[in-house]
């Protein structure tokens, strides 16, 4: 089976995390100092801040900008449920816009549509690793006086006209899960260049220790392992070289796949960099299921992401929400094949024949 994804750690990565256990520092020390410098510079902000996960990531971001009981935060419903449940950890809740047909990502003429007295922020997903509309994102944003929190937990290394997805709001969220772009096995990371955000965001993730035994707010064991910000250092110099071949992958597949009758091959922005942490067809003509089901009997592993939206999950259908017609369409065509750095010409010419001969 030719996999969706898989983690690509070398001996690096493997002396880095036994330099640790020899080190008998485990937990958020020199190794995290150094990995959140690695990645501010990186993605060209002042701080970085190292949490446990993609999820607590998104939850510390919204507590440092003071995210509470009666705000909201206007979002995608087309998204994994981690982008809408951190508003939820807050007491806050999530307000639903639809999205663009073309990229997946938060319409923002829809966004402003939803945006009132008690909104706080609105909260882009660059889904599958492709950049969100910020310039008219940021405008809105601007104009109505709210703060912006990217969820970015899939876009590592993406870019719009030069600038790194992460450094546009007032704040961003990253994820290293294993199937991201980079890992660190379970992790996560908070940008800002504001300084004041960073020290809330270290208060928070340290039970808001200010100094030793002394809490001042309600705060969280968030702290990131050094095993895993090892292994976070060494991913991150690769990363540049994962995304080159990612794109070159996904290059590959929409030459061979533009033109096939009822698909169409990823779109993005005029200056966009996409870096295809997922390369997203659409199969229409209610064949998505269908064309998922051959491809793995051709050995092609396909995922649907996300066959729910988020406003039609058990946990927020109870709520009125109202309708988002290109998200809930997009649920029933978006189908994912693998275009992860691993794959061979063979595995790519592969999955072309399989996409093809289940389409016919």
């Amino acid at each position: 089976m030719i996999s969706i994804g898989r983690p690509l750690l070398g001996d690096e990565e493997k002396r880095a995390v036994m330099d640790v256990l020899d080190s008998g520092w485990l937990v958020q020390g020199p190794r995290v100092k150094a990995f959140e410098d690695a990645f501010a510079k990186y993605i060209s902000v002042k701080h970085a801040v190292a949490i446990t996960n993609g999820t607590l990531a998104l939850h510390s971001a919204f507590m440092a900008l003071h995210l509470g009981p009666g705000d909201e935060v206007v979002t995608t419903p087309f998204s994994f449920v981690a982008s809408s449940n951190a508003i939820r950890m807050c007491g806050a809740k999530p307000v639903f816009a639809d999205i663009y047909p073309e990229t997946y990502n938060l319409d923002p003429s829809c966004m402003e549509e939803k945006i009132t007295d008690k909104t706080k922020a609105v909260m882009p997903v660059h889904l599958y690793g492709n950049p969100a509309d910020m310039g008219s994102i940021m405008k809105i944003a601007k104009a109505h006086g709210i703060g912006v929190a990217e969820d970015a937990a899939q876009a590592h290394g993406a870019e719009l006209n030069g600038r790194r997805c992460g450094s546009f709001g007032n704040v961003a969220a990253f994820s290293f899960y294993p199937s991201k772009n980079m890992t660190t096995g379970e992790g996560g990371m908070v940008t800002t260049s504001d300084d004041a955000t960073a020290a809330t965001l270290r208060l928070i993730r340290d039970h808001a220790q200010q100094e030793k035994y002394k809490h001042v707010f309600l705060g969280y064991n968030y702290r990131m392992t050094e095993m895993c910000a090892a292994i976070g250092i060494e991913q991150l110099k690769k990363l540049d070289g994962f995304n080159r071949r990612r794109i070159e992958n996904a290059r590959f597949l929409t030459e061979q796949l533009d033109g096939v009758n009822d698909l169409t091959t990823p779109q993005t922005y005029k200056g966009a960099k996409h870096v295809y942490h997922l390369y997203t067809i659409r199969v229409l003509g209610g064949k998505r299921d269908h064309v998922q089901k051959s491809l793995a009997e051709s050995g092609v592993d396909a995922r649907v992401f996300y066959p729910l939206p988020i406003h039609k999950q058990p946990f927020y259908e109870k709520e009125s929400h109202g309708s988002f017609p290109e998200a809930e369409k997009a649920s029933r065509e978006a189908l994912s094949l693998p275009v992860h750095p691993a794959l061979s010409q063979d595995d790519l010419e592969t999955i072309v024949h399989a996409v093809k001969k289940a389409i016919a």
